[in-house]
């Protein structure tokens, strides 16, 4: 029996994964990595690093990328929801300046994986959440790069959170998608 069920998006490599859960009365079990099941679908990264973040409703963390060092990413919700979103900053990709979003809860336990050359960021919108993810390289500070949450380009259609955003300074100054050029992201 797969342990997985891998779903394709309209990014190239940005898959939903959705997770056999075996639950009673006592609660559930579920395993959230198998490195032979995920290369089998096609994410053979190397995982080196994992990450969690706690937000309140209405944090938008992205939209973010590195220019060196860059990192693949297996995200998921431990607690509460959020909408979680990956662009295309691949140049020579079908589907360079798309994007597409999934909801990410405790109560589905899906996860997404957003492959190098993809920008990610997402959107709080239950009381407080939980954030993990797993990284195929370690983070550069002095690589950080990003896309406005409200670009004009990229057009992404972020819900309704039920009160304003809470952006942090750096991510109130990136550079419109139009104006760079994403040379970094050739080869993927």
């Amino acid at each position: 029996m797969a342990k997985f069920k891998f779903i394709e998006t309209e990014l190239p490599g940005v898959l939903v994964v959705e997770p056999t859960v075996f639950g009673d009365a006592r609660g559930y079990f579920m395993e959230t990595f198998q490195k032979e099941e995920f290369a089998a679908a096609g994410i053979a990264d190397e995982f080196v690093q994992d990450n969690q973040s706690k937000s309140r409703r209405g944090v938008l963390r992205g939209v973010h990328f590195q220019t060196r060092h860059t990192q693949g990413k297996l995200v998921r919700v431990t607690k509460g929801e959020v909408f979680d979103v990956a662009v295309d900053c691949r140049p020579h990709s079908p589907a360079f300046g798309k994007w597409v979003g999934v909801i990410l809860s405790e109560e589905n336990k899906k996860q997404f994986y957003v492959p190098k050359g993809i920008a990610h960021g997402f959107l709080v919108l239950s009381d407080e959440a939980e954030f993990c993810y797993k990284c195929t390289d370690y983070y550069d500070p002095a690589a950080e790069g990003g896309i406005p949450y409200d670009d004009a380009t990229v057009a992404i259609d972020w819900p309704d959170c039920g009160c304003e955003y809470l952006l942090s300074e750096k991510d109130t100054k990136h550079l419109p998608f139009a104006q760079q050029t994403f040379d970094y992201f050739e080869r993927w």
